[in-house]
């Protein structure tokens, strides 16, 4: 037995030393074929070439690691980074990556939920755009080129700095980055108004898995459709997006006004889930819900109102009286501010500071450990359905958790389904984003932490849209289905991709299989090719 045991030994010390040099080599294969890469011969492509000996690779990565679930000890590290500065640096990625057999997994803001941008279970690469992040706002014709590693803080930025009467509808949280909120759909507080992000987009520029540079007239419409919602990282990388400027008011309102269980939430959010998506659609009222504490200690469960409007306080003032009383809005809730001050605002920054933190790339909070869900929503939650949702909130998982519903309406019922690949447009009331964080390491508080949330996600189950049960690619959640780590038959990616997809999931499929046949720009949730196993 003990011979036998050491033969075993044996082999396996010869496989795990087989295997290192191969992926030894395999590295040092991939660097030198950048270096060689025969466009790269005036761009300085070792500067931005990290390896795990590089004494910058540690803070390059974790600089933009947004959930600390993914930034453990034993979760996977690229074997290199490479954070490009021209598009030469891109195509060499790209041409060397296929060559030597590695994945790349691009990042532009790093706030993939489940870490795709940066993890994965094979030899992978990141191509972190983190340098590509120009923005020229063009104010007299109303668009904007914004590079793809840009996060939307420095794109709000930059409008403001050319016009006061000029935004753009995308998401709340500054540092997100646009190459991946756009081509996931990309939904902020101007929805309503204008639809999403990906919803004006104009043209765009994508390196292929040729190589190519493409902008919209070279890439076709069908791929111009395909990476407006359904995940620019199943095409090629983003390289920027032309988008198109809407106009804002030089005043807007905003509030938020706290109401808890015993104050009457309940029923006003019942309410609510009868007018929110009819309101005018400049007025967007959104509902934050979580564990709060009454005055003598006890807990309780609060339901917050955040709301903007595109208009003036007394406007807005007589809207609510007329379609919205029972939350009993008046006066002295609301403050009235420019638009960019509204983004502010939003995002939790104090009155008053100046819009240079919007070029901030890092969490004004910092960041946690944390698991996000989500669900839409076709028809009012009755009372008894809230009703057995507040529990939730008093368990221990839920001390720093929430559940947040986001209205629908306005633009978003006039926007066809086929449109873009997003498909969650007329019939959805609301959509319903689910998280919870925590700051414990350790397994066993992830596990724990994360079955929380997988239990009030079952809960709802009974009143939120079925057949398919739908979700939102950028709040990105593996429960619902992944691809194997080799091939992934279309049935199979059905699974998943039908929740974030409905019926544009095969029309995805096909542009896929035009674009990339072999499937080289995949991760566990990207678009399958339509072409077999067996045929190349």
């Amino acid at each position: 037995m003990m011979a036998l045991n050491s033969c075993f030994t044996i082999v396996a010390i010869a496989l795990l030393f087989s295997t290192t040099f191969s992926l030894a080599d395999t590295h040092e294969n991939f660097v030198q074929c950048l270096y060689n890469y025969p466009y790269n011969t005036n761009s300085s492509i070792s500067n931005v070439v990290y390896t795990r000996t590089n004494s910058s690779y540690s803070s390059i990565l974790d600089f933009s690691i947004q959930n600390l679930r993914f930034a453990t000890d034993t979760s996977p590290k690229p074997l290199v980074i490479v954070t490009p500065l021209v598009v030469s640096h891109i195509q060499a990625t790209i041409i060397c990556s296929q060559r030597y057999g590695l994945q790349i997994r691009t990042r532009s803001g790093g706030h993939d939920y489940e870490g795709l941008s940066y993890v994965a279970e094979v030899p992978f690469v990141v191509l972190d755009l983190i340098n590509l992040r120009k923005i020229n706002v063009d104010a007299e014709n109303r668009t904007a080129w914004v590079q793809a590693g840009a996060t939307i803080g420095e794109l709000y930025y930059s409008i403001s700095q050319k016009s006061k009467t000029l935004g753009f509808p995308a998401g709340v949280c500054p540092p997100v980055g646009t190459g991946g909120h756009f081509s996931g759909g990309g939904y902020g507080f101007l929805m309503r108004k204008y639809g999403l992000a990906a919803d004006n987009v104009i043209d765009a520029q994508i390196i292929d898995v040729k190589g190519n540079l493409l902008d919209r007239k070279t890439m076709g419409e069908d791929l111009f459709w395909a990476i407006r919602g359904g995940g620019g990282a199943s095409f090629g990388v983003i390289m920027a997006w032309k988008i198109k400027l809407v106009s804002v008011p030089s005043t807007v309102t905003v509030f938020r006004v706290p109401r808890t269980l015993e104050q009457n939430a309940t029923k006003i959010i019942q309410k609510w889930q009868l007018v929110a998506n009819k309101l005018d659609e400049g007025l967007t009222i959104r509902i934050n819900m979580g564990r709060a504490t009454t005055q003598n200690g006890n807990l309780t469960v609060q339901a917050q109102f955040e709301s903007l409007y595109l208009g003036g306080v007394h406007q807005l003032i007589s809207l609510m009286q007329k379609s919205f009383p029972e939350l009993g809005l008046v006066r002295e809730d609301c403050t009235e501010m420019s638009w960019i001050d509204s983004i502010l605002y939003m995002a939790g920054f104090t009155n008053g500071q100046s819009t240079d933190v919007l070029l901030n790339r890092t969490q004004a909070s910092g960041v946690s450990f944390f698991k996000n869900k989500a669900d839409y929503v076709r028809d009012p939650i009755p009372v008894v359905g809230l009703q057995g949702l507040w529990p939730f909130f008093f368990e221990d998982e839920a001390q720093s958790a929430f559940v947040q519903f986001t209205p629908y309406g306005g633009r978003m019922d006039e926007i066809s389904e086929s449109e873009t690949p997003f498909p969650h447009r007329a019939g959805n009331i609301f959509h319903i984003q689910y998280g919870v964080s925590w700051q414990e390491e350790g397994d066993e508080a992830s596990q724990r932490n994360i079955n929380w949330i997988r239990r009030l996600y079952n809960y709802l189950e009974t009143y939120v849209s079925k057949s398919p049960r739908a979700a939102y690619l950028n709040y990105r959640d593996l429960d619902i289905g992944v691809n194997n780590n080799g091939y992934t038959s279309y049935r199979q990616a059905s699974i998943w991709g039908r929740k974030y997809f409905n019926n544009n999931f095969h029309r995805l499929a096909r542009v896929k299989t035009k674009v990339d046949p072999k499937n080289f720009f995949r991760n566990e949730q990207s678009i399958p090719s339509l072409v077999s196993k067996g045929r190349k």
